[in-house]
């Protein structure tokens, strides 16, 4: 059996139970901090660097001053564009703690496996009933692979069902160690444009594509496809990434992840603007609906959703 460093320590932003869309079953997704993608659109824009950081609601603020009183780095204060700043705030956490409506929360915790798998525990009936398991997601899992290896290896041990979310974008020594432990993993592609991928998420294809081939030897992937308007919401697009799914090994399947506007509101929440723009519309569902067919005609499986 292989042993596992139940106290190494990751940085975890969130635990979200019983999700039905990201793998099969019943799951429990697993959230951690990092990734080196700025996807314009990104859903989870507090994830992106690996130190917590603290959101602001001021829907939920009742300006009790409780927080400015607390803050001895001098980051709150009623004068500020909002409300927090951010050069100063080293996300102590100390003005979450004091605050008395959740008008500010913490986004980052240090956790060891031990803590984590305590947590994954009160659920694995569920698991068990429903064929689910525990998901990795973030950010990007692959930055803090060492902590991602563990936890998967954790949760081998428990008997779970194991996936993961990833761009890919990480180390070889990050993919030889992590996908092993793997079940199922569900592999973003967004474009197959290099010079369009870098423009709209700050990185290139290469090393995205280098690792899918490797991965697609080691585990089960599908491919999923952020489906953006005016990046890669086109016909062209879906063919080449539906070419690309036939190169790699055992991958059959593509799943259309329609563009949502969801995650707009957290932008404001950590003090910055939102990078796509708010002129972009969700995706309706008969453009969806024609890219599931051009997948469909190249002999792959395609879901819309997932």
């Amino acid at each position: 059996m292989t042993s596992v460093n139940y106290k190494a320590e990751g940085i975890v932003f969130d635990i979200q139970r019983f999700s039905i869309n990201d793998g099969p079953g019943i799951r429990t997704i697993v959230f951690l901090k990092g990734c080196p993608l700025s996807c314009l659109w990104c859903c989870n824009p507090e994830s992106q660097k690996l130190e917590p950081v603290v959101m602001y609601s001021k829907e939920k603020c009742i300006s009790c001053k409780r927080c400015m009183e607390a803050c001895t780095y001098g980051a709150i204060d009623t004068a500020n564009k909002g409300f927090i700043d951010r050069q100063k705030c080293v996300g102590c956490g100390e003005c979450v703690s004091i605050c008395p409506t959740g008008a500010l929360t913490l986004k980052g915790e240090n956790m060891t496996v031990e803590e984590v798998i305590r947590i994954l525990k009160k659920d694995r009936t569920i698991y068990r009933k429903s064929g689910g398991g525990i998901t990795i997601s973030g950010g990007e899992p692959l930055v803090q692979w060492k902590f991602t290896t563990e936890l998967l290896k954790a949760c081998k041990s428990q008997g779970w069902n194991t996936a993961i979310e990833t761009t890919g974008y990480g180390s070889e020594e990050a993919v030889e160690s992590v996908f092993k432990f793997v079940d199922h993993v569900l592999l973003d592609i967004k474009s197959t444009d290099s010079n369009i991928h870098k423009e709209v998420t700050g990185v290139s294809t290469e090393l995205i594509l280098r690792n899918a081939a490797r991965i697609a030897e080691i585990a089960p992937v599908v491919i999923r496809v952020p489906t953006i308007p005016t990046i890669n919401a086109f016909d062209e697009e879906f063919i080449n990434i539906s070419t690309l799914a036939k190169t790699l090994k055992g991958v059959d399947t593509i799943h259309i992840l329609p563009y949502h506007v969801y995650g707009e509101n957290k932008y404001g929440l950590i003090g910055r603007e939102y990078p796509m723009g708010y002129d972009i519309k969700p995706l309706p569902k008969e453009e969806a609906a024609k890219f599931k067919k051009i997948v469909e005609d190249q002999g792959l499986k395609c879901v819309i959703g997932g």
